[in-house]
């Protein structure tokens, strides 16, 4: 495999990699000759030319660095020995008396070079930035002192902290902390990235992340994980190529698409209204809406482009039945949910026997839920699109959900059982199609933590589903769910650069949709 520099690099941003896959890859490439210390040499190049252009001096002139015994610290030591050149104060703390033999080598080394190594970490409280080299890929264990009462401390310490390849104390897949965890300004992960760097649990402590390339073979990692991979992490470059972004000269409304949207009650009249708000944001052809009839002439007004369809309620206000004139079969897809409430229970049963692609969300999860997911869906010929958060997931997958340590393989377990594509919503969105194939997004914002964003969300990738559907190409729905996801985070993060992370309602979310994209597709200015 050859590729430009700019192709790998956009390609080794899409891999995720287990333990075991990554000890593999490593594996192969000793058996094929290049030795340990050659590798080890290479990576902490890299790292310390990075760590110089995060670090400059002489704003940080005083480097602690943390060794473990394994690899990890012998990184550590060798990034160490070249910032000492590069005229950095170098203290080092190493807990353990048992090194394997080549960090206990490169160890020897630094102290030759009258470079302080100590057992205990307070001398290393007055430093200006802290090497986390104590542990690497692959630790299963939880950390015991006096690894431990290191990490504890130091997390205490107001000194910036970067970890290579992953903060220890954290699980290379499931990114849950074992017992302990150093809690990172920067992680630089090395080669490929590490499934529990992307897991929920984990964020708090890999602060921000990037990639260090240091030249595994395409070859080699293609022998492990496979041509395309099963799960990737979304790129803008995938994303921004499954949207419907350039249109024949000669279309019209009718080719680009026609969604119905299901969704609120009298209750919940704004979740209608958000919805909307994000399927028009995704350039559908046609646009309508299926509401309450109280909740009609309201639409009307904030959506004049929508064709309305005012529905009989009940007396709580939800809606009791589609009108006759609605024939879900002339639709190119349907999304159903926000804001029904479970009396429209019967309206999601009628959903579910249509023939039209579906996005289920909220309620309309929690009907299918409540008549039992997996043979619900077995039922439907037409293809699926669940969008729970982590809730909603327990209550559709319970015996997946009990006990859940790894927010990707449940994903992948919830979508082939299910025969659906299954969107965990989290602060890393996780999305499975049923053959098992998994897209994680890695970039997101704790603004979009705010009531309403799923409702955007649905409605966005309704429309979009509706688009690929109404002119069908060689994207997938797995592509296309992918990129309404990526494109919604996208403006939730260009919204809270905006008016910070407490100013992104829901309604000022969908203002930013078309900026976010302009932004990232330089279509034109913020």
């Amino acid at each position: 495999m050859k590729m430009s520099p700019q192709h790998r690099l956009e390609y080794l941003q899409r891999m995720i990699v287990t333990a075991a896959q990554m000890r593999s890859i490593e594996q192969r490439i000793f058996d094929a000759g290049m030795p340990i210390a050659a590798v080890m040499e290479k990576v902490s190049g890299r790292l310390a030319l990075r760590i110089q252009a995060l670090y400059p001096q002489p704003s940080t002139h005083r480097i602690g660095v943390l060794v473990g015994p394994g690899h990890n610290g012998g990184d550590a030591l060798v990034v160490a020995r070249e910032l000492y050149f590069q005229g950095y104060e170098i203290m080092l703390c190493c807990p353990v008396s048992r090194l394997k033999d080549l960090t206990a080598t490169h160890l020897h080394y630094l102290e030759n070079l009258g470079i302080a190594c100590y057992q205990s970490v307070d001398p290393l409280a007055e430093c200006d930035l802290l090497l986390d080299g104590l542990f690497g890929f692959g630790l299963d264990r939880v950390l015991t002192k006096p690894i431990s009462t290191i990490v504890d401390v130091v997390n205490e310490w107001d000194i910036p902290r970067l970890s290579i390849d992953l903060p220890s104390g954290l699980h290379t897949d499931t990114g849950q902390v074992l017992g302990t965890a150093i809690c990172a300004t920067h992680t630089l992960c090395l080669g490929l990235w590490k499934l529990g760097l992307l897991q929920d649990d984990a964020l708090h402590y890999v602060g921000q992340a990037e990639l260090i390339d240091f030249d595994i073979p395409l070859a080699d990692i293609a022998a492990v994980l496979g041509e395309m991979p099963s799960v990737q992490r979304v790129t803008p470059q995938c994303a921004i190529a499954a949207l419907p972004l350039v249109r024949p000269a000669s279309t019209h409304k009718y080719k680009m698409g026609h969604v119905l949207l299901i969704c609120g009650s009298r209750r919940y009249a704004g979740g209608a209204l958000l919805t909307g708000l994000g399927a028009r944001a995704s350039g559908v052809g046609m646009l309508s809406i299926a509401v309450p009839q109280s909740l009609k002439s309201a639409l009307s007004v904030q959506l004049p482009e929508a064709l309305i369809v005012g529905c009989p309620e009940t007396e709580d206000g939800a809606i009791a039945e589609l009108p006759a004139s609605v024939t879900l079969s002339s639709f190119n897809a349907i999304a159903c949910g926000p804001g029904l409430t479970t009396d429209a229970t019967a309206v999601v049963e009628q959903v579910l026997t249509s023939e039209c692609p579906l996005v289920l969300d909220a309620d309309g999860l929690n009907i299918v839920a409540h008549h039992g997911t997996i043979p619900t869906l077995h039922k439907r010929q037409a293809p699926t699109v669940l969008t729970p958060h982590l809730g909603e997931f327990k209550r559709l997958f319970p015996e997946i959900a009990d006990g859940m340590d790894c927010r990707v393989t449940a994903v992948q377990r919830a979508a082939k059982h299910s025969t659906a594509i299954v969107l965990l919503k989290g602060a890393r969105v996780v999305i499975s199609d049923p053959h098992g194939s998994v897209r994680v997004n890695p970039t997101s914002t704790p603004a979009l933590a705010r009531g309403g964003s799923g409702d955007v969300l649905t409605g966005l990738l309704g429309g979009l589903v509706a688009q690929k559907f109404a002119a069908p190409s060689s994207t997938t729905l797995l592509d296309v769910v992918q990129a309404g996801t990526w494109w919604h985070a996208q403006a939730g993060c260009l919204a809270a650069r905006k008016r910070t992370e407490l100013g992104v309602d829901a309604h000022t979310l969908t203002n930013f949709l078309i900026p976010a994209l302009a932004r990232q597709t330089q279509i034109g200015t913020e």
